[in-house]
């Protein structure tokens, strides 16, 4: 069996994990946190960063950090993950629901502006497998109408914008290292302040609403409650696994482009004969490989090829569910009808994609998908 996703190990993180239970101090912002926001730091010029429990959480010290309050808008895409969402709604905000592009999953930037009124607070934008949106455009939407923008790059670690890191240009960015991604503790997020104007309330969110890091610095003589805030800071278990990720993230970015290289293609000869559609990388954007989908023509189609490769035990799944028809929020939305990410919801197709995929099992699921088309035919 191909499996759809397997976690890759580097092969330290054990003895990362040892050697922070060694140091007896296991809770968090220790050692290994500080060796982690020193990498982010180092390797992207990122001005702070914070380690997180999840990509969610991260998601969620963006809303306190923008006073999100009741009342207030923020616009989303609909085909993303519910977190992207979520962490706004918590507080209270109304979700304002944006399409897809027709070429790809990522939010129509020109389908913004006419969602922007007197109560829009954030413009939440989701890098998209990894392809970066055109940032320029939304940062001078958002400079126009004096918005924030926050970065969902879940999926986009060490993928750059016309040499920008993504998760590096809005007011606040965010990854993940859930255990799907290209770098993964498990379960694990980062947090990313680019407004230096929001750095110290971060880190006060970060640590329950106190001014102990700052303590912990000698910067002042006692800790206490000044804000809110949660536990969002993972333990040092979490960031000792990470590192021993980090400290390998050149090589597994090599190898999983190689991976995606292949994939596209392989499967190049069925989209030039117009049975599938393959994923656009614009100029403005590199690609970390972190996934690859083909678009079918049909909800039917797709469902059959799913089939089809679970026959011969390779397992691809379906993504995204437009939110704004979730069972959560369609009683609640109000807007127009988002055509493309309904599309998305019913056409795109992920294939099994993680490190250790060889080349004759990427070799073997490329010509499966291109035997089912032969099937069809017959």
């Amino acid at each position: 069996m191909i499996p759809f996703n397997k976690p890759f190990l580097s092969g330290k993180e054990t003895e990362y994990i040892v050697e922070a239970v060694n140091s007896g101090h296991v809770s968090g912002n220790g050692h290994f946190t500080k060796k982690c926001h020193h990498f982010f730091q180092d390797k992207y010029n990122f001005h702070k960063v914070l380690l997180t429990t999840s990509c969610t959480d991260a998601l969620e010290m963006c809303a306190l950090l923008l006073d999100i309050k009741p009342g207030d808008e923020v616009i989303v895409p609909s085909y993303t993950f519910v977190s992207t969402a979520l962490a706004f709604v918590r507080q209270g905000a109304k979700v304002i629901f944006a399409d897809s592009r027709k070429d790809h999953p990522n939010i129509d930037i020109d389908k913004i502006e006419s969602l922007i009124t007197d109560k829009t607070k954030a413009i939440v934008v989701v890098h998209y497998a990894s392809i970066a949106v055109d940032m320029d455009k939304v940062m001078k939407i958002a400079d126009e109408h004096n918005i924030m923008v926050v970065e969902d790059a879940a999926q986009a670690i060490n993928t750059f914008y016309k040499g920008r890191p993504l998760g590096g240009i809005g007011h606040l960015g965010t990854y993940s290292f859930h255990e799907t991604k290209n770098i993964i503790s498990g379960e694990g997020g980062l947090l990313i302040i680019n407004d230096e104007k929001l750095s110290e309330r971060a880190e006060i969110i970060w640590e329950k609403g106190t001014n102990r890091a700052s303590f912990f610095r000698g910067e002042v003589n006692k800790y206490g409650w000044v804000d809110t805030g949660s536990s969002f800071l993972p333990s040092e278990i979490t960031a000792a696994f990470l590192y021993a990720q980090l400290e390998k993230l050149d090589m597994i970015q090599r190898n999983r482009i190689y991976i995606w290289n292949q994939y596209y293609e392989g499967l190049s000869s069925l989209a030039m004969q117009g049975k599938i559609y393959l994923p656009v990388v614009p100029e403005y954007s590199t690609n970390n490989g972190h996934m690859f989908y083909i678009i079918c023509k049909s909800l039917n189609e797709r469902r059959d090829i799913i089939s089809f490769l679970k026959n011969r035990k390779i397992l691809s799944v379906f993504h995204y569910l437009s939110l704004h028809k979730s069972e959560f929020y369609r009683n609640k939305y109000e807007g127009e009808e988002l055509p493309m990410s309904d599309f998305y919801t019913d056409h795109l197709l992920r294939l099994p994609f993680y490190f250790e995929l060889k080349d004759d099992e990427v070799n073997y699921v490329i010509q499966s998908v291109v035997d089912y088309f032969k099937e069809k035919t017959k």
